[in-house]
């Protein structure tokens, strides 16, 4: 009986190890699907974005173009709501991510501490597919909104 309770409870630890250890839907490398997104002339067009865990952290990498110009930026930060910095962006200097659930970001970028854009990123239940939809306004006051999909690498 002591042996079967011992593999059991050694199973159980095993298992919640592994849980707990299970990788993000958003991890990976995802590729810019074209034909099923609508960014407007003139927005930043990422064309590859890569999460990457890195201990409690996790860092966002985006390649792309503006106005045929190559970007790149990167975050690294938590998913907790709090402003981190951001590099390689003219517009925005900070961006905050908050975890809505396990498929689901909300994201708030700012520059010098003023709100430039808002959005959503959602990974599909299947963990093929990932969607942002961002809002902002640009510079003549306008309200802009893009929505972007990606397809996992």
């Amino acid at each position: 009986m002591k042996v079967r309770a011992l593999i059991l409870t050694s199973a159980l630890v095993f298992a919640g190890a592994a849980v707990s250890f299970a990788q993000s839907p958003m991890d990976g490398t995802w590729k810019l699907n074209e034909a099923k997104s609508h960014i407007p002339a003139g927005a930043i067009k990422s064309d590859t974005v890569t999460y990457e865990s890195q201990g409690d952290n996790v860092k966002v990498t985006t390649d792309g173009t503006v106005a045929g110009t190559p970007t790149h930026t990167e975050w690294t930060g938590k998913f907790d709501g709090k402003d981190y910095p951001m590099t390689g962006s003219s517009m925005d200097d900070t961006r905050a991510y908050t975890q809505v659930n396990a498929h689901t970001l909300s994201i708030t970028m700012k520059k010098a501490g003023k709100v430039t854009t808002t959005g959503r990123v959602v990974v599909s239940a299947d963990g093929k597919t990932r969607t942002v939809t961002l809002h902002s306004t640009d510079p003549s006051g306008k309200k802009v909104s893009e929505t972007a999909v990606y397809d996992k690498q």
